[in-house]
């Protein structure tokens, strides 16, 4: 699993193997929390034990980062 991008503790991240999702993903994790996010448009697909206030962060990461992820 690549990582793509490391900022604010978070590791921004794909798996080269899931061929099965249709929609473009990344995948994100910090201290033991995870999620997924689709891209087009972008939105919380999966969350394990992230708060929202770090949701929301995440969120603005991604953005800012759109051209790179």
């Amino acid at each position: 699993m690549p990582t793509i991008l490391r900022e604010n503790g978070y590791r921004f991240y794909w798996y080269s193997n899931e061929g099965v999702y249709k929609r473009i993903h990344i995948h994100v994790e910090r201290a033991g929390s995870k999620a997924k996010f689709w891209l087009h448009p972008l939105e919380l697909a999966e969350n394990k034990r992230f708060i929202e206030r770090e949701l929301n962060e995440i969120k603005q990461i991604i953005s800012n980062n759109t051209e790179l992820i």
